[in-house]
């Protein structure tokens, strides 16, 4: 599976980063819990430098709990600060704020010794596509703050918006790199949903997804579907599922096509199960 998804509006998106960076005091990087590695951005070391950052872990009510709490102690023993939120409750986000706040502690002590009031904190929020960054802002500010949508690309402009007296946030829009070294980061991307269904080939797609369940998550997989796996390939599995849910094509032929559809639907839902597709080194 090649994939290289890099449109237009990316490019921008990068020069636009680096113009507002300035303008900043920290900058929140918003991550899949599912897939802590694949959506980490490398091109965002290079452009945030040395600025303030924290690792934001969004969906991590879809996530692995076990997984995240291997990946908590991974950051932790790095001293990096990490936080995994739940957008759709909140959960976490108090934690969140503090951390924000205690990395600034230095600055605005250091501003105030200055006679420099002190002011709202200025933080940029960035992530990959179909992270959550919509639903993220929604639920710090209370209100539809952002647009959301469950496709990539759903923010196309930066604005800025007021949460509170103490942190006004810059919006951007999700940005990917322009090419993936590694074919398997690019998989990864795509069953999460940070790059469109439309450029990919699904059932190829959800035949890697069911290959990696099979050898992590068989009984949810079995529960789920009520089938038995048993040494199938996994387009085997993909023609048994769609015999088993009843979608045929023509000629009573399995209709992968829809099954796909369902099966990726299914897992970026938990519906299979909460399931992460990456854990850290030496776990």
């Amino acid at each position: 599976m090649n994939i290289n998804w890099y449109p237009g509006h990316m490019a921008k998106t990068r020069r636009l980063l680096s113009e507002n960076l300035k303008l900043v005091d920290i900058v929140i990087e918003l991550l899949d819990a599912r897939v802590p590695i694949s959506s980490q951005n490398p091109d965002f070391n290079g452009i945030f430098n040395n600025k303030k950052r924290v690792k934001v872990f969004n969906k991590s009510d879809l996530a692995d709990p076990e997984i995240s709490a291997q990946w908590k102690k991974y950051y932790k023993d790095k001293g990096i600060p990490c936080i995994f939120i739940n957008s759709r409750n909140g959960n976490g986000f108090k934690l969140l704020l503090s951390e924000i706040e205690n990395q600034l502690e230095e600055k605005f002590e250091r501003d105030a010794r200055r006679g420099i009031l002190k002011r709202p904190i200025r933080a940029m929020v960035v992530g990959i596509p179909n992270v959550g960054k919509s639903t993220f802002i929604n639920r710090l500010t209370g209100r539809a703050a952002t647009r959301t949508g469950d496709r990539p690309g759903v923010t196309r402009n930066k604005q800025w918006i007021k949460i509170n007296k103490k942190i006004h946030l810059l919006d951007t829009p999700g940005i990917l790199w322009p090419k993936f070294e590694d074919q398997k980061i690019g998989c990864n991307l795509a069953l999460t949903g940070a790059i469109k269904d439309e450029i990919m080939d699904l059932s190829d797609l959800t035949c890697q997804l069911l290959d990696f369940i099979t050898c992590n998550y068989k009984e949810q997989l079995e529960n789920r579907f009520g089938i038995i796996v048993d040494n199938q390939k996994s387009h085997e599995l993909l023609d048994e599922i769609a015999l088993k849910r009843g979608h045929l094509a023509d000629a009573g032929a399995p209709d992968t096509f829809k099954t796909s559809q369902i099966i990726l639907d299914e897992f970026r839902g938990a519906v299979i199960g909460r399931i992460t597709l990456e854990k850290p080194k030496n776990y």
